[in-house]
C-alpha cells in the first residue's frame, strides 16, 4: 500500500516542482585566428534537455540494436556506428535550424536520425528492406533525408560536395549555411585544403567540423598526423576546438559558427574532440590499437548522455523516474523498429534501377550484359 501511494504522489509530482532552467558553467574552446570565442556559459530549458536526452538515448539504442542484428548476420556489409559521438550530431542540430544543410561521412546514422529520418527508416535500411529511407538501396553509409546529402563512403569526398552546397546556399541569398562533416582519418587528404582555400576565396557559408574521436580507423591521432591541432589546419580559416563530448559545449560553438557564416565573414572550422566506444567498423572489434580500459575510461569520466542526465537531476529539472520512462519508451521504438526491419520485405529486382533521374520518363538500362535489359523509372 505504502509503495503504491508513493509510486502515486511520485507521478502526481506537478511540472512546477521542476528547475525551468538552469545556466552551467562549459568549458572555454581554444580558438584559431578568432579575437573572441563562444560563451562560457549556456542556459539549458528543462525541455530541451528532456528533449536532447531522448534523442541522444534514441542514437545509443539504435546503435546497439544495430551491432547485435550484425551478429546475427541480419545486417550485413559495411556498418559504422556512432556510439560515445551522440552530443556532436544532437548538440549541432540545436545550434542551426532544419533548413540549414548538413553532409557526413560513412558514420551517418545519427544524422540520419536527427535530420528527420525515423528509427523504423534506418533500421530497416540497415537490413536492406523496402521501407528503408533509401528504399534498401542505400544501406548504413547512404541514407538521405531533406537537406541532409547523406553519408559518403569515399574518405573525405564529402568536404568538397559540402563547399557545393554552401556555393547554392549563397548563390540562393536564402541565408542558410551548409554543415560539412569529416573525421580525423580524412582530415590530411588534399581534396580538404583544396575546399577550403575556395571556400575562404569565395567566403562560403560552410561550417567545416572535424569530428576527432582520436583514431582513424585503426591509427591514433598522434601516428596519422604531423599536427593534431585539426581546428588550426584551415591556416587563414578560423577555427575552434571544442569538448565534443559536452552536448551545451557543441551547441554553444555550433550557434557562434552559425552566426558567422550567416553574417558574411565565410567559412569556419570546429573540432569536437570526441570518442567512439565501437570499433571504427563492425569488422573492427576496436581493442587491437586501444585498451579496453581507455575506453571504460571514457565511459564512466565523459560519456555525453551520463552528462547530461547529471545535470538535469544535480539541478531538480528532472526526476530519475521521469528519465527511466524515457529510456523504457526508446527501448520499446527500438524493438518496434527493429521488428520491422527484420519483417519488411527486401526490394523486388525490377526497382532495382529506378530513380536515376529525377522526373524523367522511363528509359532502359544495360545489364550486366548486353542481352540484360532493366527499366529505369523515376
Amino acid at each position: 500500500w505504502v509503495e503504491l501511494l508513493l509510486r502515486v504522489v511520485v507521478s502526481a509530482r506537478t511540472y512546477a516542482d521542476f528547475t525551468p532552467q538552469a545556466t552551467f558553467d562549459i568549458k572555454k574552446c581554444d580558438l584559431h585566428k578568432l579575437e573572441e570565442g563562444p560563451p562560457v556559459q549556456a542556459v539549458l530549458t528543462r525541455e530541451e534537455g528532456l528533449q536532447y536526452y531522448r534523442t541522444m538515448q534514441i542514437m545509443r539504442r539504435m546503435e546497439l540494436k544495430a551491432d547485435q542484428l550484425y551478429k546475427q548476420k541480419i545486417i550485413r556489409g559495411f556498418c559504422h556506428l556512432y556510439d560515445g559521438q551522440e552530443a556532436c550530431a544532437v548538440g549541432i542540430e540545436a545550434g542551426i535550424n532544419l533548413t540549414d544543410h548538413l553532409i557526413t561521412a560513412y558514420r551517418a546514422h545519427g544524422y540520419t536520425l536527427t535530420r528527420g529520418g525515423t528509427v523504423r527508416e534506418i533500421m530497416a535500411e540497415l537490413t536492406g528492406r523496402r521501407g528503408g529511407i533509401a528504399k534498401g538501396k542505400g544501406g548504413s553509409m547512404h541514407m538521405y533525408a531533406k537537406n541532409f546529402y547523406g553519408g559518403n563512403g569515399i574518405v573525405g569526398a564529402q568536404v568538397p560536395l559540402g563547399a557545393g552546397v554552401a556555393l547554392a546556399c549563397k548563390y540562393q541569398g536564402k541565408n542558410e549555411l551548409c554543415v560539412c562533416l569529416y573525421g580525423d582519418g580524412a582530415a590530411n587528404q588534399g581534396q580538404i585544403f583544396e575546399t577550403y582555400n575556395m571556400a575562404s576565396l569565395w567566403k562560403l557559408p560552410c561550417i567545416f567540423i572535424c569530428e576527432n574521436n582520436r583514431y582513424g580507423m585503426g591509427t591514433s591521432v598522434e601516428r596519422a598526423a604531423a599536427s593534431t591541432d585539426y581546428y588550426k589546419r584551415g591556416d587563414f580559416i578560423p577555427g575552434l576546438r571544442v569538448d565534443g563530448m559536452d552536448i551545451l559545449c557543441v551547441r554553444e560553438a555550433t550557434k557562434f559558427a552559425a552566426d558567422h557564416c550567416r553574417s558574411g565573414k565565410g567559412p569556419i572550422i570546429m573540432e569536437l574532440q570526441t570518442y567512439r566506444y565501437h570499433g571504427h567498423s563492425m569488422s573492427d572489434p576496436g581493442i587491437s590499437y586501444r585498451t579496453r580500459e581507455e575506453i571504460q575510461e571514457v565511459r564512466s569520466k565523459s560519456d555525453p548522455i551520463s552528462m547530461l542526465k547529471d545535470r538535469m537531476l544535480n539541478n531538480n529539472m528532472a526526476s530519475v523516474e521521469e528519465l527511466k520512462e524515457i529510456d523504457v519508451e526508446v527501448r520499446k521504438e527500438i524493438e518496434d523498429a527493429a521488428q520491422f526491419a527484420t519483417t519488411d520485405p527486401e526490394p523486388p529486382l525490377e526497382d532495382l534501377c529506378n530513380h536515376i533521374f529525377h522526373n524523367e520518363p522511363p528509359l532502359e538500362v544495360r545489364g550486366t550484359n548486353p542481352w540484360v535489359k532493366l527499366k529505369s523509372v523515376s
